[in-house]
């Protein structure tokens, strides 16, 4: 048998497990393919489902511990993807992931339950959190017997598995409403939002237009209220600035010229320099510097009769005008800042506000017109939508039929509801499937509408439909052919082989005719020493594994005639893999 399909998907290489239940120590050797998980009544075979669940995330439980142990412990290795989602989570948690060849990796996953009821799981090597099993799990392993393992549990998970089988046309059309219900969904939202506060836009308009004709009324400029607190501290001082600009203009020049000043007594030290300066030629340069500052203190008195002349011109101007200016500012400022730049940039920003304020009639208008073209065109894509799961629908009902039919349930029919509700971004169908035991009797949801053993057969007809579609990387079957027998339990084993084909698949069965369709077959045996009861795992193959097909058909591995049709199954169950 080839397993071209399982390149690239995630697959359970092994699962130890140490003092869980009855099951002191083993070891099951798993991979790719169907793997038959068989043993005598009370051996542990439930013991190995139970192990898979806590790497899992179950809950665990220390009643599950094995008597006299201190601590049950479970070990999982994996081969995924190492781009993949799984690998993804692993690193996120801390973990790590072992790179092998052609982008794969291996995985290891644990938990451990002690005595005293505490658990520790650790993923990747590293300790983590129950929770991280329990995610990782959704994308590793779908496990079915017991009702609250039940994959398609949900209304959302139903409509996807349907969809998903419906193919390519649905996804396309699924693709197109989406992106018309977006859209649909968006201008609602700001037309509901328009609509809503167009009384305090309203308000909001009116109070921008008093607040800029304000604003351009006092037309402020950048940098006015600095150069207005110049002026002020300025013209506030003006006399002391005149006492003391003239009295240093006297002490550099004096207008009465008494000899006292700077500029006299640079003058007379400069002239008796030059009557004796033809007589030391060092004196030269000492000369020519006392000129220099002569010059400077000229050019210095000027400045200051200038600045004092400014200063009288200044004196013009009111004070009181620059106060009143500088208020009319401030309260700008304090209303529209922060800062005079604030204000200026409130006004100049005012402008674009105001037109879309402005605007909002003609907008609310348009959108109108656009939400109802819109809706239509949502009803009409979700009218299609319904329409290609209706017809999905019945034909995923008649195939799941005919296989229940071939599972011992020939009266057992799935019927797939569709309801309509509110729209949303999947359409306005709600999905239901539901299992109709009998004729007459009321379509109920299939984990309530059959027994374990029944619901195990009802959703490996569902996965056998769903399983070009819809792929899962490990099933896991738990009773799946309880209260069946002879072709009935044929046809099992054939469909669990099909189911392999695409999948891993681990199931427990107590039937050689299920049995005899694996590619690996591990037998849970039991042993006691007078006290304790312990029970191992053993990979069988050839005549180990006939002798435990004809314990399974008679009770007795003994039995020629039970041995002989043991080698009969596995000959007809290879002979349809081939």
């Amino acid at each position: 048998m080839a397993w071209s399909g399982f390149r690239g998907r995630l697959v359970i290489e092994e699962i130890s497990i140490r003092d869980l239940g009855v099951i002191g120590e083993a070891r099951l050797p798993l991979g790719p393919g169907f793997t038959a998980l068989t043993g005598e009544t009370g051996a542990g075979k439930t013991m190995v489902v139970t192990a898979l669940g806590l790497l899992l995330g179950a809950r665990s439980d220390s009643g599950t511990v094995r008597s006299g142990s201190s601590m049950a412990v479970v070990e999982g290795h994996w081969d995924v993807d190492a781009a993949g989602p799984v690998a993804e989570r692993v690193r996120d948690a801390g973990g790590e992931v072992d790179a092998t060849s052609g982008g794969r990796a291996h995985l290891i996953l644990g938990r451990s339950v002690g005595s005293d009821g505490r658990s520790r799981a650790t993923v990747g090597g590293r300790s983590a959190p129950v929770g991280v099993l329990d995610e990782l799990g959704h994308h590793l392993v779908v496990v079915h017997g017991q009702s609250e393992q039940l994959r398609l549990k949900s209304s959302t998970a139903q409509r996807e598995a349907l969809d998903r089988f419906a193919g390519a046309p649905l996804a396309a059309l699924l693709g197109d409403y989406q992106d018309a219900y977006q859209r649909w969904q968006t201008d609602r939202g700001e037309l509901d939002v328009l609509t809503a506060e167009r009384d305090r836009r309203t308000r909001e308009a009116e109070e921008l237009r008093l607040a800029m004709a304000e604003i351009e009324e006092a037309a402020p400029q950048r940098g006015e209220d600095l150069a207005l607190a110049e002026q002020a501290e300025r013209l506030t001082n003006l006399e002391d600035l005149r006492i003391a600009a003239t009295e240093a203009r006297e002490a550099v020049s004096a207008q009465m010229g008494d000899g006292g000043d700077a500029a006299s007594l640079l003058d007379a030290a400069r002239r008796s320099l030059d009557r004796v300066v033809a007589h030391d030629a060092t004196l030269v340069p000492i000369a020519e510097q006392l000129t220099n500052a002569s010059f400077a203190l000229n050019e210095i008195s000027g400045l200051l009769s200038s600045y004092l002349g400014g200063l009288d011109a200044d004196g013009g101007r009111e004070l009181e005008g620059i106060h009143e200016r500088r208020a009319v500012l401030t309260a700008l400022i304090r209303r529209y800042g922060p800062g005079l730049d604030g204000v200026v940039d409130y006004l100049e920003a005012g402008s674009t506000r105001l037109l879309e304020l402005d605007s909002d009639a003609d907008r609310i208008e348009q959108l109108s017109l656009e939400v109802e073209a819109g809706l239509a065109r949502v009803h009409e894509l979700a009218a299609a939508l319904s329409d290609l799961r209706g017809t999905a629908a019945r034909r995923l009902e008649s195939e799941v039929s005919a296989e229940l039919r071939a599972l011992a349930m020939p009266d057992a029919r799935l019927t797939i509801d569709i309801e309509s509700r509110d729209l949303g971004l999947t359409g306005r169908d709600q999905v239901s499937l539901l299992l109709q035991p009998h004729p007459g009797a009321e379509p109920r949801p299939i984990a309530k509408g059959a027994s374990g053993g029944e619901l195990s057969r009802v959703m490996l007809a569902i996965e056998v439909v769903l399983a070009g579609s819809d792929p899962v990387p490990t099933f896991v079957f738990d009773e799946v052919d309880a209260g069946v027998g002879g072709a009935s339990a044929t046809e099992i084993g054939r469909r669990l082989a099909k189911l392999a084909e695409t999948a891993q698949v681990i199931v427990v069965t107590h039937l050689a005719q299920v049995a005899a369709f694996s590619t690996n077959h591990l037998v849970v045996e039991k042993g006691t020493d007078g006290s304790v009861t312990t029970s191992n795992v053993r990979l069988v193959h050839a005549d180990e594994r006939a002798l435990e097909m004809a314990r399974l058909l008679s009770g007795s591995p003994d039995s020629e005639h039970a041995l002989a049709h043991a080698r009969e199954l596995l000959e007809q169950a290879h002979g349809a893999w081939r």
